[in-house]
């Protein structure tokens, strides 16, 4: 019988293998994070597995270094710098749904439609939130707020979007050139991309045509330390997150949206928040207003409910400057509750509702603006890391950075009741529910019925019902007599063709 042969450790190879030292670091990589003060991200290099550090390479890889240096740098230098004193933003760069006649309200509304048949608006939809404190992990587009329909929020705003179409076309006159369709963007982040895709096309994109339809994600950004200093999620991942909803400029400029917008003949782009179940989409009188004042950039405002109500307020940064927002925590308590003697409304109460006008060559120049100043706001939070949840920034731009760049903004004051039901939080919480949003939608869609001679029966009080106008059938409350005039409904109802 043969004996077993016997291996001396010094000549094992798997033993010889096991002994070798782990090999470092790609050398061009950690050269060029030590460029930028990045290079503690391989500190943990020696206790990765061999696929872990191929991993945390490509990771690094994939970031625009100095990009991102570049704007942490900035905007860690901008802490702390004095800003120009704030101003109320003047009277005359508002119109006030009182001062408002009947005439340019159907003069708007008439340019709008004529500009929307012309193939010249857009709409960009920031989507790039999950419903969370909705308890829903879903995009938050996708939530149904419990309106007799049982349609979400996605499907209200195509639906909006349908009727405008069809409004422009019967607008315009025989033989007009044009085709009444308005292109949609959305834009969507890396949670909720996969899912607001599965969801339109799960629905037929809600009878709007699937190429006039284009999704593109907002960007991620490296969360750092007060240092600046990029904290690692795990040993072998950058913590990131998205760059706020104002990074939709660098997303539609990296993108190459701006040219595919010009390439469509667009010159106007309306864009606004996914989590408002009252929002015009493509208002044709915002529109219209918009182009008769020939500004470069315009906000929908509501007025602000009190003095300390949580809202960003419109402003004028310095003697003639810029309008720009502030946000409530920036509103000195003073200022907050200053009163205009003239008009007897607050001196800063128009507030920003995310629901905003801007030209394409506009955008062009707020996109090249932002990228070259490089300032993001630095949000205080706690951020997952290898050491569990630590402090740190995560840097975003908000939408309404692009203001301070405009030669002129123009404010347009809606009604909340009107055009403003947020959905933001859980039902259970004091404000801005799905609960209240479907009561703000049923009480304006009873008021339209009644207006156009419907009747409503209800086993409830009203102030806690109503019924629901298909945006198919209406858009503002027009073209309801046929269908209402001498009908009853029981509320809660939908009123569809």
């Amino acid at each position: 019988m043969r004996e077993p042969t016997v291996v001396g450790s010094e000549s094992n190879p798997t033993s010889a293998v096991a002994s070798l030292p782990p090999p470092a670091p790609p050398q061009a990589l950690l050269e060029r994070l030590k460029d930028y003060g990045q290079e503690d991200a391989f500190v943990l290099w020696d206790e990765l597995s061999p696929d872990e550090r191929d991993f945390l390479v490509k990771d690094i890889e994939s970031l625009d270094l100095s990009r991102i240096d570049r704007i942490i740098r900035c905007s860690l230098r901008s802490q702390g710098l004095p800003v120009a004193a704030i101003e109320p933003v003047p009277e005359r760069s508002v119109s006030t749904v009182e001062e408002r006649t009947m005439e340019e309200r159907e003069r708007w509304w008439k340019m709008g439609l004529k500009a929307i048949y012309e193939g010249k608006l857009a709409v960009l939809l920031l989507s790039g939130g999950q419903g969370t404190r909705l308890g829903s992990s879903d995009p938050k587009g996708c939530f149904n707020i419990g309106l007799p329909s049982g349609k979400s929020l996605f499907q209200l705003q195509a639906e909006r979007i349908l009727c405008v179409q069809r409004l422009a076309a019967q607008a315009a006159s025989e033989g007009s050139a044009g085709s009444a369709t308005i292109h949609w963007y959305i834009m969507t982040s890396p949670f909720t991309d996969d899912a607001t895709r599965k969801f339109f096309e799960s629905h037929k994109y809600f009878g709007l045509e699937s190429d006039q339809v284009t999704f593109f994600q907002q960007g991620t950004i490296p969360c750092v330390s007060k240092d600046g200093r990029f904290i690692m999620e795990t040993p072998y991942k950058v913590s990131k997150a998205p760059d706020g909803n104002g990074g939709v400029y660098s997303a539609l400029k990296y993108s190459k949206l701006l040219e595919d917008m010009a390439s469509r003949g667009i010159k106007f782009v309306d864009c606004y928040g996914v989590d408002n179940a009252l929002v015009r989409v493509a208002d044709p009188t915002f529109l219209g207003y918009f182009i008769d004042k020939g500004v470069a950039s315009a906000a929908k405002v509501v007025r602000k409910a009190y003095p300390q109500e949580k809202v960003g307020v419109f402003v004028r940064r310095g003697k003639g400057g810029p309008l720009t927002v502030v946000e409530y925590s920036e509103l000195d308590q003073s200022l907050a509750s200053a009163i205009n003697q003239e008009t007897g409304r607050l001196r800063f109460c128009w507030s920003n509702v995310c629901l905003h006008m801007f030209t394409l060559d506009f955008l062009n120049q707020v996109a090249n603006g932002l990228e070259k100043d490089s300032v993001y706001h630095l949000a205080e939070k706690k951020i997952p890391s290898i050491h569990g949840y630590t402090m740190g920034f995560k840097l975003e731009q908000f939408i309404f950075d692009a203001f301070p760049y405009a030669p002129s903004t123009a404010l347009f004051e809606v009604l909340r009741e009107e055009e403003f039901a947020p959905v933001k939080n859980a039902n259970g919480s004091n404000f801005d529910t799905p609960d209240s949003a479907r009561l703000l939608v049923l009480r304006l869609h009873a008021r339209w019925v009644v207006a156009a001679g419907g009747f409503l029966t209800h086993s409830v009080p009203l102030y806690a019902t109503g019924v629901e106008v298909s945006p198919l059938c209406s858009y503002a409350g027009e073209n309801l007599e046929a269908i209402c005039r001498g009908r009853t409904f029981h509320a809660p109802c939908e009123i569809s063709f």
